[in-house]
């Protein structure tokens, strides 16, 4: 489900890093969730579209692709106006960010 290697790569090993670059993932993804959220309630579907964009590249940063793929099929589905199925895949998204996150937070506690 997360695959830590580009950012140990990119790291190149410092742990103090990588636990810096996993903490702002917490800290920011949470709250882009509740926003893509919000704005399929809403039907604001350019901004679920905005949302789902700002949050792939730091889903590949964790190495957790199965959310990148799912923000990816998001984006796409905005741009071709296909909105049916928007709720769904952000369920999936959800879960998907809510083990990512269980591991990565046991990373930040169990590494030194």
């Amino acid at each position: 489900m997360v695959d830590l290697s580009f950012l140990k790569k990119f790291t190149k090993g410092d742990t103090t890093k990588i636990k810096k670059y996993v903490s702002m993932y917490l800290n920011t993804a949470p709250d882009t969730l509740e926003k893509m959220h919000q704005n399929i309630k809403d039907k604001s579907w350019p901004d679920l579209a905005i949302n789902a964009h700002s949050l792939k590249p730091q889903a590949e940063f964790m190495g957790i692709y199965g959310l990148k793929e799912i923000l990816i099929e998001i984006e796409n589905k905005v741009k071709n106006t296909q909105y049916n199925d928007l709720g769904n895949l952000f369920s999936k998204a959800h879960i998907i960010h809510n083990e990512s996150e269980k591991f990565l937070k046991e990373y930040i506690n169990n590494t030194n």
